[in-house]
């Protein structure tokens, strides 16, 4: 039996509050807009609006994500982007899980 690659191993050490497939793909969709609105996120992820805002609530919790609530005339508009804490949260995730691809594909 071969050895399990120490790369692997790393997997259990990813980063929880970005590695669930809901918040990965809300990080994802941040990482490539300077903001991004609430309906926009609600469009792009095809969450419930519930399990949107509480994703979100979970990724502020982290300092992950900056929320600014304001108004477009009079409606109400809440908008979020990756804060530099997130972005490099992020960027360290892609970077562990591609070093682990790149290790399985070696062997």
């Amino acid at each position: 039996m071969k050895p399990v690659p120490p790369d692997l191993r790393s997997l259990a050490d990813l980063d929880r509050v970005i590695h669930e497939p809901a918040r990965l793909m809300i990080v994802t969709i941040l990482s490539v807009v300077d903001e991004a609105d609430f309906v926009f996120l609600l469009h792009q992820s095809g969450l419930s609006k519930g399990n949107l805002s509480a994703h979100m609530a979970r990724l502020e919790e982290a300092g992950y994500v900056r929320v600014n609530k304001r108004f477009r005339g009079r409606v109400p508009q809440t908008v979020y982007r990756l804060t530099e804490t997130g972005r490099a949260a992020f960027r360290d995730y892609c970077e562990r899980v591609k070093r682990m691809v790149e290790s399985l594909s070696r062997d």
